[in-house]
């Protein structure tokens, strides 16, 4: 039997496929938008290093398999090489993670792209170590991302931002107080988006957040606890509920009261459910972005 197409199918048809990369651009702005609206119906899913089970940690792949995933945000770390250029690297030394030995600080760009990156088992890959802004325009448009280490070289950083039409892509974190940050920072404050990191078992905790909310309104708080005991998260769930999201970590057991990524695969209710229904979290950053989208589009609170 033969199928006859009208035009106006076909015209449909290619139009829809025309607009996929423009859909895909326009992501970023969506989930910046959750953030800044201090939306409560949806959990904005990071990314540790981005997907690096799959993929090398910090490299372009992990990046891009992050997007393909559906994740939200890339949680990706900074260092900078001899000769001043910006590079993906959580280390300090590129022994761990790549094919070389000794400082970033002591070898030249052009001596580090001749490395290879190693994945999580130490196994030598084919993938190289990516600039800052090759970063960026992988990621353009299509994820919001995570700057760690950043605030050390932040001109920097922002002229690379600028060039690539990034600024509103990012998320710049850091336990510096409010103050500080507005001095340091404020000029960038209209683009890019600051996330305090607050300890909850440090005694001036709760001073620290209501000083923040004065003063900046953060859209999100990065918060650590190391058990159930503290009596602060419960109670920063409700008062901090349409002032700011709730940012916690599920990477080891010690930063989230032991409700970790592995206590979620054991019991996802337990672990990541706990974080969303009893402490009003709603931004996770895991090592295992793709268990935790699984559990939270079960729930109806991913797409």
């Amino acid at each position: 039997m033969k199928v006859k197409h009208s035009r106006f199918s076909v015209g449909v048809i290619l139009f829809a496929l025309a607009m996929l990369p423009t859909m895909a651009q326009e992501r970023a702005a969506q989930i910046r938008e959750k953030l800044l609206n201090r939306n409560l119906h949806s959990v904005i899913v990071v990314s540790h290093r981005a997907d690096w089970r799959n993929f090398p940690e910090n490299s372009l792949e992990a990046i891009e398999s992050a997007i393909r995933m559906g994740v939200d945000v890339v949680e990706l770390d900074l260092q900078r090489t001899k000769d001043g250029k910006l590079i993906l690297m959580h280390d300090s030394k590129l022994d761990r993670t790549t094919t070389g030995k000794g400082k970033v600080s002591d070898w030249t760009l052009d001596s580090i792209k001749t490395l290879r990156l190693k994945n999580g088992c130490n196994i030598k890959t084919i993938h190289k170590v990516p600039t800052l802004e090759e970063a960026l325009l992988a990621a353009k448009g299509k994820i919001m991302i995570n700057l760690d280490k950043a605030d050390r070289y932040f001109d920097q950083v922002y002229e690379l931002l600028q060039k690539t039409g990034t600024t509103e892509q990012i998320i710049m974190k850091g336990s510096k107080p409010a103050k500080e940050v507005k001095a340091r920072f404020g000029k960038y404050l209209d683009e890019v988006i600051y996330m305090p990191i607050v300890n909850l078992d440090k005694e001036d905790a709760k001073r620290q957040i209501d000083v923040f909310v004065e003063d900046m309104r953060p859209a999100a708080f990065e918060l650590l606890f190391v058990k159930d005991s503290n009596p602060l998260p419960r109670m920063l769930a409700d008062s901090l509920k349409g002032e700011s999201l709730i940012w916690y970590n599920t990477l080891w057991d010690t930063m989230a009261g032991g409700h970790d990524d592995d206590m979620s695969l054991a019991s996802p209710d337990e672990g990541y459910g706990y974080l969303i229904d009893v402490l009003g979290c709603r931004i996770i950053q895991t090592d295992r972005p793709a268990y935790l989208l699984d559990y939270l589009r079960k729930r109806g609170l991913h797409d």
